[in-house]
């Protein structure tokens, strides 16, 4: 398991700032640049740099069956534990996006809002009514397959997890057997990612999606709940990042 961490301390400054303010600003952030053991070590030089969801400029989205988004429950039999909006968008300045015609060597951007418990929304996910857990801490999302043609570029809205966990925030992202996850760090007290709290995750690939497919899964209240978003088709050839050396670049 490929495990890759970054961490960017608090100026000094700020950090008293905050102190001073007590709340969530007497958590620190989360050290996660320490190398534990050789594994470790070697996984801190393999860095996925995550960039801000809202530095991305997309194009058209790609329109299926379902529409240009797909909704689901991300769900085990205990019940469900998030509501997951996907959807998938080829660069900026391609006002239709269609894989059948698109321009050979497109590029992918798959992006994905999670909201632990659900989203409220009787249209999609959960659905009408209060029929989720409730989510006191969600501390990863992830895939639960290899990233088909991933190309070294991912990210997160840092806004938002700003808003829900505050400055302590610190979201990594890992490869672990070939799949992405991106984990959300946010100490042991104080705000946490929970209930109804969106954070936008994002990927791209140089495979077009075929289609829903249960690939992705939130870990919350110590238990993983799994759902489908698009996924890439199938490409023998089709080239994983994470089974290179570095990672690092967006497009779009």
């Amino acid at each position: 398991m490929n495990r890759i961490s970054v961490a960017l301390p608090l100026a000094p400054a700020l950090a008293m700032m905050l102190a001073a303010c007590g709340s969530d600003a007497d958590e620190p952030p989360t050290d996660l640049e320490t190398a534990e053991s050789d594994g470790a070590a070697e996984a801190l030089a393999r860095n996925i740099e995550a960039v801000d969801f809202l530095d991305l400029e997309l194009g058209a989205k790609i329109v299926g069956p379902q529409g240009p988004e797909v909704k689901a429950a991300l769900s085990n039999p205990e019940g469900n534990f998030a509501d997951m909006r996907s959807y998938v968008a080829c660069p900026a300045g391609m006002s239709e996006c269609d894989p059948a015609t698109a321009p050979e060597g497109t590029v992918y951007t798959y992006v994905h809002v999670v909201y632990p418990g659900e989203d409220n929304q009787p249209d999609s996910g959960s659905g009408e009514g209060a029929d989720s857990s409730d989510v006191e801490r969600a501390t990863a999302f992830r895939m639960t397959r290899p990233a088909t043609g991933f190309t070294g570029a991912a990210g997160y809205s840092k806004d938002e997890a700003m808003a829900a966990i505050g400055a302590k925030a610190d979201v990594v992202i890992t490869c672990d057997d070939g799949a992405l996850v991106w984990t959300v760090s946010a100490g042991d007290g104080g705000d946490q990612w929970e209930q109804a709290e969106p954070l936008t995750f994002w990927w791209q690939s140089t495979v077009p999606p075929a289609g829903p497919v249960e690939a992705y899964a939130i870990e919350a209240n110590y238990t993983m709940a799994m759902g489908n978003g698009p996924y890439p088709g199938k490409a023998p050839d089709g080239v994983n990042a994470c089974d290179r050396d570095t990672v690092s670049g967006a497009e779009g």
